[in-house]
């Protein structure tokens, strides 16, 4: 009986330990996400700028093949 109560626990600890996963605080720590949070903004308002500017070419095309 004893060496089934040992089986268990010898199996089960791992699992516990897996569950837990890896401390990343020290990598995400380091990084200022407010900066990079600002550049992938700024990146997609360039974006946005770039298709609305395409759109109203294509627009403006198009009135004026009528």
């Amino acid at each position: 009986m004893l060496k089934k109560v040992a089986g268990v626990v010898v199996s089960v600890a791992p699992m516990a330990a897996i569950a837990a996963g890896p401390d990343m605080s020290g990598l995400t720590g380091a990084v200022d996400f407010g900066t990079v949070t600002t550049a992938v903004l700024s990146i997609a308002g360039l974006l946005a700028v770039v298709y609305v500017a395409v759109k109203g070419a294509q627009i403006g095309l198009a009135m004026l093949k009528k």
